[in-house]
This record gives structure tokens, C-alpha cells and sequence, in this order.
């Protein structure tokens, strides 16, 4: 599975009403980190099947940036059954991404 783009008209339908777990990239196109982040999870998406993997550009979606309270970027926060489970800040390697959403 590859990490999906969502949005503000999305975001409640693919990430809060899911039965699964979901880890939500908050990112933006100018960021380094970011940059970097975006295989690493692309590759962990493709090796993890039971989470579903999201990204959301802070740039075009302030409203859900603020909403959860995005401080700095890039920033991981894992959902669970809709609700906040864990959040990491800043660039993370595959291991610590797969030990975040096995665990």
C-alpha cells in the first residue's frame, strides 16, 4: 500500500472513522526533512499492511495543522481507532517508523 494524500474534506472518513491503525505524515513541500521522510514511509507502507499510511500537506490544510496542533514538521502522529495514540517529531528512520506503528 503507498501513502495516501488526504484532506480536510478526507481526513475524517480515511483517518478518524477507520477501523484500522493510521499514521498521518504532517509535511510540506518545502521541507527538507520532509523530503527525506516521504520513502522511508513510502517503503514502510509497502511493508506494513495492517496500518494505513496518510500524508497532509500543513501548507494547503492550516485548518488541520492547527487543529492537531502542529508545532514543527515533519510530524508522525499515529491514529487508533481514530484517536491520537503517539506522535514523533522530525525526520525517523524505518526501523523506529515500524516499532512506532507495531508497538
Amino acid at each position: 500500500m503507498s501513502v495516501i494524500e488526504v484532506n480536510k474534506t478526507n481526513f475524517d472518513e480515511i483517518v478518524l472513522e477507520n477501523n484500522k491503525k493510521v499514521l498521518v505524515d504532517f509535511n510540506a513541500e518545502w521541507c527538507g526533512p520532509c523530503k527525506m521522510l516521504k520513502p522511508v514511509l513510502e517503503k514502510v507502507a509497502n511493508e506494513v499492511s495492517d496500518v494505513e499510511f496518510v500524508s497532509v500537506n500543513t501548507d494547503d490544510e492550516e485548518d488541520l495543522a492547527e487543529k492537531y496542533e502542529i508545532a514543527s514538521i515533519p510530524c508522525l502522529v499515529l491514529f487508533d481507532n481514530g484517536e491520537e495514540a503517539k506522535r514523533k517529531v522530525g525526520l525517523m528512520s524505518e526501523k523506529d517508523i515500524k516499532k512506532m506503528v507495531e508497538e
